[in-house]
C-alpha cells in the first residue's frame, strides 16, 4: 500500500473518531512530527526541559484527547500538529513563568522568535500577540506559525496554501509589522 495513501485513509478514519487509526497514523508520521518538534525546540533555550520526543508525545496526546477535527490531508494534519506543539511550549513557559510575567515587557518580534534563553515571558507575549492576530487575520497568523514555528520557507508555505510566493512574502511582512507594533518593538530597518 502506498504510504501517503495509507496516511490519507488513516486521517479520514481518525477524523471519524477511530482512536486506533490515530495510533497507526502516529507510527507513519512520527519522523515528520519529530522533525517538526526539533524545529520548534531550536528556538527555545538550550537547557529546555522538554526534549523532542516528549514534545511529540505531548502533542500526540493532545491531538488524541481533543475531539478530532476533520483532517483535510497530511499537510493540514501537520499544521495542526505544529500549532499544538507551539501551545505545549507556551503552556510550559506559562507554568515556568507564572510569578515573573510582566504586562509591561516589550520585546522585538525577531528577539521573541529567537531562542528564548531565560525569557519565557517573551514566548507568552508572542503567543498572546499571535492569538490577537489570528482574531484579526487568520491567514497572516497561519503564515507566521508556518514560518517561525514550523520552519517552513515562503515557497513551502505557498505550496501548502495554494498561494503565490510573492503573496506569502507580502502577507508575512505585513504580519510581522503588525506583531512588532503589538509587542512594542521598533520597526526594523531594511
Amino acid at each position: 500500500m502506498d504510504p501517503s495513501a495509507s496516511v490519507e485513509q488513516l486521517l479520514h478514519e481518525a477524523s471519524s473518531g477511530d482512536k486506533t487509526a490515530m495510533d497507526r497514523l502516529f507510527g507513519l508520521v512520527y519522523s515528520d512530527l519529530r522533525r517538526l518538534a526539533d524545529t520548534c525546540l531550536r528556538r527555545e533555550r538550550p537547557d529546555h526541559t522538554l526534549q523532542g520526543t516528549a514534545l511529540v508525545h505531548e502533542a500526540y496526546l493532545r491531538l488524541c484527547n481533543d475531539r478530532p477535527p476533520s483532517y483535510q490531508d497530511r499537510a493540514h494534519f501537520m499544521k495542526l500538529a505544529a500549532r499544538v506543539m507551539r501551545q505545549v511550549l507556551v503552556d510550559h513557559a506559562r507554568r515556568r513563568n507564572v510569578a515573573k510575567r510582566s504586562e509591561a515587557l516589550k520585546v522585538p518580534l525577531a528577539e521573541a522568535a529567537e531562542p528564548s534563553g531565560e525569557k519565557p515571558a517573551q514566548m507568552i507575549q508572542l503567543d498572546d500577540a499571535l492569538t490577537a492576530l489570528e482574531a484579526r487575520d487568520q491567514r497572516k497568523a497561519q503564515l507566521i506559525e508556518m514560518r517561525f514555528f514550523s520552519g517552513l520557507t515562503a515557497e513551502e508555505s505557498a505550496g501548502l496554501l495554494g498561494l503565490e510566493v510573492k503573496e506569502v512574502r507580502q502577507q508575512l511582512r505585513l504580519a510581522q509589522a503588525w506583531l512588532r507594533r503589538q509587542l512594542g518593538a521598533p520597526a526594523e530597518k531594511s
